[in-house]
């Protein structure tokens, strides 16, 4: 049962090693420190605005849960401690809601505390035909269409019929009235995919590269044959390069996730031209005891950035993003591989 998938989901990246053992690759990306900074902290300014929403913060708790009853508490605890920072939460894929009522309260739980927050809603693209019914459910702001090939092959129960999803995402561009995100779930997006979603009519991508939380990984806990899983454990895009090719092949607002874990992370992601920033493992524990805890986690995050912002002399986000940034190692590696000159980062003014 897909309940049931999804409660051993949320078991095994509490209690398991899920993460991949490859790094998102931001380690090799210095933002380039000032001494002279000419910044107030206390002035400094993280709100943006995403897809038509205001943000205190650039960070969206990416999509956990949702579909079982263990999941309506975590789901409630996130949505409470939202509502009181205004930054953006997902909800985990809702099929499970959509096809059986029973579950639908373990997602509307979400906008019964979140009021006035960003939410995000959730299908696959083997589901798009749910897209609608998903929308409707939590009055969401936007709805991200999950792509998992690597998921969906590793899973015992996996659809690995992926032919038609351009048509379908396509179709639901066409026929809805909020932002489509186009969203990876840690294996990357390249910029030739990017470049197709952009022209399908997509508004955003979350490009959820390798770095964080592997569903290969996860998949492998619930094999009875896990060697598949084990050898495309940390399959994929690392998550700066995922990143970087994303917003040089497209125009869009684009969310950078997967293994990002602070807020000098997100800093150097943001720099790199990104909108926001998405988490979800490192609130997970969080979101198990209480929303206070939660909250708590969003606003150290909030105080990592803004030390990040305070050190490179950025006194908003526009900022930010016109700072310098040093790019070494295998990420500049594999970008000069792509064609993408990393110099250019390092001589801005």
């Amino acid at each position: 049962m897909i309940s049931d998938r999804k409660l051993a989901h949320l078991e095994i990246c509490k209690n398991e090693d899920v993460e991949h053992h490859r790094t998102t690759g931001f380690e090799d990306i210095e933002l380039v420190h000032r001494t002279l900074p000419e910044v107030n902290f206390e002035e400094i300014d993280t709100s943006i605005n995403f897809l038509g929403k205001t943000l205190d913060t650039p960070l969206i708790i990416s999509a956990i849960t949702g579909g079982h009853e263990a999941s309506k508490q975590i789901n409630e605890n996130i949505a409470i401690a939202i509502e009181n920072t205004n930054i953006a939460m997902g909800v985990g894929s809702q099929r499970a809601g959509i096809t059986n009522e029973e579950l639908t309260e373990t997602f509307t739980i979400v906008r019964d505390h979140a009021r006035k927050a960003m939410i995000i809603g959730n299908i696959g693209a083997p589901q798009v035909e749910y897209a609608p019914k998903a929308i409707e459910m939590l009055d969401c702001d936007a709805l991200a269409i999950h792509l998992n090939p690597l998921q969906e092959i590793i899973q015992p129960e996996g659809d690995v019929d992926a032919k038609g999803y351009v048509d379908s995402i396509r179709n639901i561009c066409e026929t809805t009235d909020i932002p489509i995100i186009a969203k990876e779930t840690g294996a990357g997006i390249d910029g030739r995919d990017a470049k197709i979603l952009e022209e399908i009519g997509v508004d955003a991508i979350d490009v959820q590269g390798v770095g964080g939380t592997s569903w290969a990984a996860v998949e492998t806990y619930r094999s009875e044959n896990p060697s598949l899983g084990n050898l495309f454990w940390d399959w994929g895009i690392p998550t700066a390069v995922s990143t970087i090719e994303t917003i040089e092949a497209t125009q869009l607002p684009v969310i950078s996730s997967g293994g990002i874990r602070n807020g000098l992370e997100a800093a150097k992601a943001i720099s790199l031209g990104a909108s926001c920033a998405g988490m979800a493992l490192p609130f997970l524990k969080h979101a198990y005891a209480n929303p206070e805890k939660v909250e708590e986690k969003i606003n150290q995050f909030t105080r990592e950035l803004k030390t990040a912002m305070f050190l490179v002399g950025a006194s908003n986000i526009e900022e930010l993003k016109q700072k310098r940034l040093i790019i070494t190692g295998k990420t500049r590696e594999i970008l000069t591989q792509l064609n993408i000159d990393t110099t250019k980062y390092a001589r801005r003014i």
